[in-house]
Order: structure tokens, then sequence, then C-alpha cells
């Protein structure tokens, strides 16, 4: 799928408020469409399990559907897979080709504690859900939240690895759903914005925001990123039941605000330069919108703040 420019810059022009109201209301319908995947199957399986890549909205659309299934009568849980990292042995971690710890990696995660508790749920039985403490990068058990599901109870767990063989593959009868921003923006048949670039503005403005990371930075960790999703993330995909294009039509020409001065502070010695233009380039591309305007309950609102949701 791909957007127009010549469309984009149009709506924008004429009636922005409505552009963002249409874009938010068709993200809606396919949460909508993914709760009647999970409610189809809940009586095979308890369990949902979402994935994709960085800067997907995986946590935002999460929430959305827990909010989704409870309108329909259905209590969900939604659980980070992020809390099932191991703690880290430096002598017996993965290693990328250059000898780095290869973070990307599934066999960072605690998968047959995760596979223990999936099997659990599924039977009614009390878990507790552990507590990784990124700060001091390690797993604290005694911080976990038990918890245990009733009758018509779901629990979505949403991380990176979540249809990896190790995981989706051993759950055959969980719900599985892929999320990931998918489209271009094209001006005719030129292309003007990739939907890779829609991650990577997510992350970039999320580390700079919340996390106290420079766009320099991200832009170092984000080729490692890439190759973690190649070899970890996408191969899976094709297991989900449903899957998400979570790119907004309307999301560049708001992340404009944000990135543009970002992107043009990165100094010209940086090794990633080239890449920074490009993406200078394809900004300019786009009528801007006041972030103002972006609902508060919108996908967007994950990377740049404001938003009702709590991603504590």
């Amino acid at each position: 799928m791909s957007y127009q420019l010549q469309e984009i810059n149009r709506r924008i022009d004429q009636d922005v408020k409505g552009f963002l109201e249409e874009c938010d209301a068709q993200y809606a319908q396919k949460v909508s469409q993914a709760a009647d995947a999970i409610l189809t199957n809940l009586p095979h399986s308890p369990i949902v399990l979402l994935s994709g890549p960085s800067g997907s909205g995986k946590t935002t659309t999460a929430l959305k559907i827990e909010e989704e299934l409870e309108k329909r009568g259905v209590l969900s849980h939604t659980i980070s897979m992020d809390n099932y990292f191991k703690t880290l042995d430096p002598k017996t971690a993965p290693r990328t080709a250059d000898g780095l710890v290869d973070f990307e990696s599934p066999k960072c995660m605690d998968m047959d504690l995760l596979n223990s508790h999936f099997a659990k749920l599924s039977k009614g039985e009390t878990i507790v859900v552990p507590k990784f403490e990124f700060a001091r990068q390690m797993r604290n058990d005694h911080l976990g939240t038990p918890l245990r599901l009733k009758k018509n109870e779901i629990a979505i767990f949403e991380g990176i690895h979540a249809l990896n063989d190790e995981c989706a593959g051993r759950n055959p009868a969980a719900t599985c759903l892929y999320i990931s921003a998918r489209s271009d923006v094209l001006e005719g048949e030129d292309l003007r914005f990739k939907g890779t670039w829609m991650r990577l503005t997510r992350r970039a403005v999320r580390d700079y925001n919340f996390r106290g990371t420079g766009v320099g930075e991200t832009m170092d960790m984000w080729a490692n990123v890439r190759r973690g999703e190649k070899l970890y993330i996408s191969p899976f995909k094709h297991r989900a039941n449903y899957i998400f294009d979570s790119s907004l039509p309307y999301e560049v020409s708001v992340m404009k605000h944000y990135a543009m001065p970002l992107l043009e502070a990165v100094p010209q010695e940086n090794v990633r330069r080239r890449e920074l233009l490009d993406l200078i380039h394809g900004f300019e591309h786009f009528l801007p919108i006041d972030p103002a305007l972006v609902p508060p309950a919108s996908l967007l609102r994950e990377f740049i703040g404001g938003g009702i949701y709590d991603y504590t």
C-alpha cells in the first residue's frame, strides 16, 4: 500500500481536522477487525501474540485492542514481553558478527518462562509477570505482578519476538498479530517518503523526547535494529492471523515539526549524514500540521507525547 503526496497535501490544505479524524477512524477499524479475530479464536486460546519491528506502535495498538475488547465485554491484560528479558551473562550472551552483545536476538528472552506462563494462563492458573529493570539491565522477579485469567479473559503479549519459532511456534493455538508502518508516500510514481523512514522518525523523536537519546545515536543504532528485524522479526510475520499497517497518512506532516530541527542539528561529520539529508529532503515535500491538532488517543501520541495512554 502507498499514499499519494498530492492527496495528503490537498487534504491538509482543505480540511486538516477532518483529515486527521478520517485517518484515525480507519485505524480504529483495523483494531476492530483484530478484535474480531481474537474473539473468534478465544474458544481455542486466551493468548494473543502481537509482534512488529521497532517504531511500529505495538504498545498503543495493544492498548486500543484492550479497549475494543472491553467494549464487547471481554476483559484483557496487556503484557510487555520486554519484562521477560534475561539478566545477561556476558560470557554466554548472543553476539553479533563484530562481537557486540546482540540485544536484538530472541536468545536474550527467557522463552522457557514465557511458554510456561502461556500454558498456565490457558489452564486458569496464576503466574507472576516478571519486571525487567532497564536502568540496571536485570530482571527483578520480586517486583513481579500476579495474573490469572478468568473465563473469557485475554492476555495480550506484545514484543518484537512474539511470532518467533520459540514463542508462537510453540503455541499454535494463540491468536497472532503483526504490525508495522508499511506504506510509502509517492508523488505519482516517484518515492518521496519510505515506510521505514516513518518508523525511524518515530523512534528518533521518541528517543529524544523520552529517553534522552540524540538523533545521531539513534541513527547509529538503527542499522543494527534493521539487521535484527530482517533476521528475527520479518521472517515470522506469515504466522499472523491479522496484519496491521500502522502508518498514518498525516504523520509525516506532524513529525516534520519535531524531526526537522533534530535532523538539521546533527553535525556534518556524522557518518550517516547522507541518510539524514535524504530524510530532510523527504520532509520538505509535505505541508506541516500543528501537533496540537493530533487527538490524544492517536497512535502517534506514543511517540510525540501528550496522549491518554500510560506507557510506563
